[in-house]
C-alpha cells in the first residue's frame, strides 16, 4: 500500500507490552485499539465522501448559474467566477489526494494490528481478494476514479474562458479594423487648387 516495513517498529510500545502480567488484557487493549482504527478510517471515508458531495454540488451550482444567467453576467464577471471554480478545483483535487495519503496510512497501520490479531480480514483477506488494487478487473480504487472529476470541471472553466477570451479578442480586432478604414472626404476643387 506504500508505507515503509519500518512502520511496526513505530507503532508498537515494547516497553510497555513487558509491563503487562495479564497477557488477555494486553490483547483486550490490542483489540480496543484495532477497533478504534477502524472506526477513524471509516470517519475519514466518510468525510472525504461529505468533501466531494459538497465540491460537486458547488460545482454543479456554478455550472447552473453560469448556464441560466449567461447574459446577465458581464464577460469579466464570468471569468473571475471561472478563475474562482478553478481555483476551487484545484483544492478539491488536493483534499483528494490528502484523503487517499491518510487513508493509505490509516489502512497500513489496520494491517499491522491485524498481524497481532487471530484474524486478519482486511490486510490478508479483502486487499488480497482485490488483488492489493492492482488489478483493474477485481477492483478499481476510488481516488483513480475521484481524481479525474475536479480536472474535468477544471477543464470545462478553461474552455469557458477561452471562448469569451477569444470572443473579446475578435470583438476588439473588429473595432480596430473599424477604426482603421479610410472614410471618403469630399473636397472642394478650389480648395486644392490655390
Amino acid at each position: 500500500m506504500g508505507i515503509d516495513n519500518g512502520l511496526a517498529d513505530r507503532l508498537w510500545n515494547k516497553d510497555v507490552f513487558d509491563e503487562y502480567d495479564d497477557k488477555d488484557k494486553c490483547k483486550d487493549h490490542v483489540l480496543e485499539q484495532y477497533k478504534l482504527c477502524v472506526e477513524m478510517a471509516d470517519r475519514i471515508s466518510a468525510r472525504r465522501s461529505t468533501a466531494n458531495t459538497f465540491f460537486l454540488t458547488l460545482n454543479t451550482l456554478v455550472i447552473g448559474a453560469l448556464s441560466a444567467c449567461a447574459e446577465k453576467f458581464s464577460q469579466l464577471s464570468v471569468i473571475v467566477l471561472c478563475v474562482a471554480a478553478i481555483v476551487l478545483c484545484y483544492v478539491w483535487k488536493r483534499l483528494i489526494n490528502s484523503y487517499r495519503q491518510l487513508n493509505t496510512a490509516k489502512y497500513a497501520v489496520i494491517g499491522e494490528f491485524e498481524k497481532k490479531l487471530p484474524a486478519s480480514p482486511y490486510w490478508s483477506a479483502e486487499w488480497s481478494a482485490l488483488g492489493e488494487g492492482k488489478d483493474p478487473k477485481k477492483y478499481k480504487q476510488l481516488t483513480a476514479v475521484e481524481k479525474w472529476v475536479p480536472i474535468v470541471f477544471m477543464c470545462l472553466y478553461l474552455l469557458l474562458c477561452a471562448a469569451i477570451v477569444k470572443e473579446l479578442s475578435t470583438a476588439s480586432s473588429k473595432s480596430i479594423t473599424t477604426c482603421e478604414r479610410t472614410v471618403p472626404v469630399q473636397v472642394d476643387s478650389l480648395e486644392i487648387l490655390q
